[in-house]
């Protein structure tokens, strides 16, 4: 079975979200770790274009969340935890919050999103030119960097994909170069942009 077809089984052929049948895509949850039925969900195009514009986020459809957040798929309920902290100034949904319980690595995995922090909270991470990186975004390598504590060296032109951020340092991303994990300072890399 494909990916669709896994997701519409476990669903119903329904949005995990709001329980809409219409209008159904999946949604693959950023920054993507495994993708798959375990990193991604079914759902409607009301509820990803929320989840991806905070702007046209509308709270009260989001009321749905108080059945949602109680699946078993880890996908669904990291999704309503970050909806949950994003509209949490609403009163009801950090009700809702105070009872939904994620594992450890769920939640730091659902922290991710930095829904759950004010504006003013926010690091911003940019590249040498300006842009701003997001979790899952791929850069590449604007010089030779020594990678510490190791004899190897990532060359320029390397790509590095799905990036990394450090919620306490905007100038430090984490990746991987081949096998090895490691810490990037922002000013040495530059964002691919994504193809249309």
């Amino acid at each position: 079975m494909s990916l669709l077809q896994d997701l519409e089984a476990r669903s119903g052929k329904q949005c995990e979200l709001c329980s809409a049948s219409h209008n159904l895509s999946i949604y693959e949850m950023k920054p993507v770790t495994v993708g798959g039925v375990d990193g991604s969900i079914l759902a409607c195009e009301t509820c990803v274009t929320q989840i991806e514009n905070p702007e046209t986020t509308d709270a009260n459809h989001w009321r749905c969340l108080n059945d949602a957040m109680w699946s078993e798929h880890r996908g669904v309920k990291i999704i309503a935890w970050r909806m949950l902290a994003r509209l949490r100034k609403e009163g009801w949904p950090q009700d809702l919050l105070d009872m939904l319980y994620l594992e450890e690595q769920d939640l730091r995995f659902a922290k991710e999103s930095g829904d759950h922090l004010e504006e003013s909270e926010k690091i911003i991470h940019r590249d040498a030119n300006g842009a701003v990186l997001q979790a899952g975004d791929t850069v590449v390598l604007i010089k030779d960097l020594k990678v510490k504590g190791s004899s190897m060296v990532a060359k320029q032109g390397t790509a590095v994909r799905r990036i990394s951020l450090d919620h306490e340092n905007a100038k430090y991303i984490e990746g991987k170069v081949g096998a090895t994990q490691i810490v990037i300072i922002t000013d040495y890399v530059k964002k691919v942009a994504e193809k249309e």
